[in-house]
């Protein structure tokens, strides 16, 4: 958000700190009408460290203290001792582990009279200067081995101790670190991988095994058949009977002779790719085929023998909400997309959402905190506050761009990565479109490590 000498009012950049206030006076508001209803007749002094708008406050003085703090400090230092904060974040993390307080099933907080801090805050920002730092090393190569296993390394530690707690949400917002990656030169091979792999251990998890294994025969087919020169007109419209077939013998309940067909037609097909010397292609299929069924059996497995009844449950309320008892797993759900719903386009105003009111969405002021912004503010509102993030995560990357020192670069499109996967994240959830994971939306949601971090 600086840039050149601090000294100069100049190098403030403007537009992003006035967005950055905004949200978080949004947040304030959304907060004091979730708590509207606390009521407390103390003093002042008394309702700051009792009341949940209370300690929201004095974290948001808190915040904006270190804020005004990282203003006068040099931005060298912060390269400088990069690596000491990363180790610092990796050590909060490791001593949560063992003097930490188990809230909601997870270790993750230290508890401090009457407040609760989350070190993964810190150990993001951490994390991001850490990377910052390693990519901006003129030794560092990301198209080579070496430095793509270091880098990777540097998240995957702090991932690998989150998930431990275990809090597996906020150990993938670690993986916003990739957008950095990619910008400064990391294969675009790398996101093809994963995004086949993600998607193959997403079927796993919500379809039997064999009818994942049988639709990667039908695509990897494809792939073979659409590489011929010659007659490939006619071998796909072979793989398309055989497809309708087995659909069809799997829908009446003959998987196995299904399979095997699709298993017989590749054959075929790898056969001839391989005497017209198109080897490297046979390989790489069937590299994919392995691959691919050791993910999607692995997940299948995974889901059904190793995951938790309640972990179950949040899987089958993202992919498979129809299996789900809408008074119990898919309760939180329901009452999310109703209270965002009932809001309309204009909102039901300041302090009369009856949902909001009433308590009818959990977690109201962490996970949940855009139901009452959609309930209050309507679709005006809850788009004004996408809009607001959108051009937040525009600003950062533009000033990236800017930025003569490939260490603040790296840097700030880090923070944008976080920025994008807790929005993206946040607000999918309370909409059903991802998983409830648990992660705040920033600057909005109550949270003094949350805060403090962003």
């Amino acid at each position: 958000m600086l840039a050149g000498n601090r000294r100069d009012n100049q190098s403030v950049d403007w537009v992003t700190l006035s967005i950055y206030l905004a949200m978080l006076g949004v947040g304030w508001l959304m907060i004091y009408t979730v708590g509207y209803n606390e009521g407390y007749d103390g003093d002042l002094w008394e309702m700051l460290g009792s009341t949940t708008i209370g300690k929201h406050t004095i974290w948001i003085g808190i915040s904006l203290f270190t804020l005004f703090i990282t203003f006068i400090i040099d931005w060298k230092f912060w390269r400088t001792f990069a690596y000491l904060w990363y180790a610092f974040g990796i050590l909060l993390l490791v001593l949560v582990l063992i003097f930490g307080t188990k809230i909601k099933g997870a270790t993750s907080w230290f508890m401090l009279g009457g407040f609760s801090f989350q070190p993964v805050e810190l150990a993001k920002f951490g994390t991001c200067l850490a990377v910052a730092s390693y990519l901006n090393n003129f030794n560092t190569n990301l198209k080579a081995g070496y430095g793509q296993m270091m880098a990777f390394g540097v998240i995957a530690l702090p991932m690998l101790l989150v998930i431990l707690q275990p809090d597996p949400g906020s150990a993938l917002v670690f993986l916003a670190f990739l957008i950095a990656f990619y910008r400064e030169g990391l294969p675009g091979n790398y996101f093809l991988l994963g995004f086949f792999g993600v998607g193959l251990f997403l079927l796993g998890l919500v379809y039997p095994f064999q009818v994942v294994l049988m639709a990667i025969f039908i695509c990897l087919n494809l792939l073979l058949a659409y590489n011929f020169k010659e007659y490939k007109i006619h071998w796909l419209l072979v793989i398309l009977l055989v497809s309708v077939g087995s659909m069809y013998g799997a829908y009446k309940g003959f998987e196995k002779e299904a399979l095997m067909g699709n298993v017989g037609l590749m054959f075929a097909l790898g056969l001839g790719q391989w005497l017209t010397k198109n080897q490297r292609l046979v390989f790489t299929v069937f590299a994919a085929l392995l691959l691919g069924g050791m993910v999607a059996g692995g997940a299948n497995y995974f889901f059904n023998n190793m995951m938790k009844p309640h972990q179950q449950d949040r899987i089958n309320v993202w992919l498979r909400p129809s299996v789900c008892d809408p008074q119990g797993s898919l309760y939180n759900v329901i009452q999310s997309k109703m209270a965002i719903g009932s809001g309309g386009l204009d909102g039901k105003g300041f302090l009369e959402g009856n949902m909001t009111k009433l308590n009818y969405v959990p977690e109201q002021t962490t996970d949940f905190i855009f139901c009452t912004v959609g309930e209050e503010q309507g679709f005006i509102g809850a788009a004004s506050i996408i809009l607001l993030f959108f051009l937040l995560i525009y600003r950062i990357t533009m000033l990236a761009e800017r930025q003569r020192s490939p260490f603040s670069r790296i840097y700030m499109y880090g923070v944008a990565g976080i920025l994008f996967v807790h929005v993206f994240i946040n607000i999918g959830m309370t909409m059903g479109l991802m998983p409830i994971i648990g992660i705040p939306l920033p600057f909005i949601s109550k949270g003094g490590s949350s805060l403090l971090g962003f």
